[in-house]
């Protein structure tokens, strides 16, 4: 089951991939400071997005379950939080500053977190992101039915 979400959601794993290279370039190549440019590239708002629309389509053209459209997005939300949980790894690691590692972000403060502090930060955040998206794929699936049925 989780292969077929996994193949599934490779148009959203393109999409993740742009916007955390896109967080990255924005955090440190261009400067942009963090207040301003976190909106642009959410990985956060993406994954809850994108399991509210594969929740709306896979219901109705997939003829998904409630809680297959629950898994698809919760198996997107994990996937999502490994890449900002690598890539808050990879920021202190090579001590550079960027929107993985800046302390609003980790802990809504704005002074310096120490690396195991912002990795409990990540797992209150893999926990919390994968309930909430896992809710976002009932929401679309739930708004499913207000879709044509498929053509055969």
């Amino acid at each position: 089951m989780i292969g077929r979400f996994v193949r599934l959601a490779r148009p959203y794993f393109v999409m993740l991939a742009i916007v955390t290279v896109g967080r990255w370039l924005l955090g440190t190549a261009f400067g942009v400071p963090y207040e301003r440019g976190t909106w642009y590239f959410s990985i956060v708002m993406l994954t809850l997005f994108a399991s509210l629309f594969y929740g709306v389509f896979t219901r109705r053209w997939l003829s998904f379950r409630i809680l297959q459209a629950v898994g698809l997005g919760m198996v997107m939300a994990v996937i999502s939080q490994l890449v900002i949980w690598l890539s808050t790894v990879a920021s202190y690691g090579l001590g550079i500053q960027s929107y993985f590692n800046h302390p609003f972000a980790l802990t809504r403060q704005m002074e310096p977190v120490a690396f195991l502090p912002a990795m409990g930060s990540r797992a209150v955040g893999l926990v919390v992101n994968t309930i909430l998206t896992g809710i976002a794929g009932a929401l679309g699936w739930v708004l499913g039915a207000l879709l044509p049925p498929r053509a055969e």
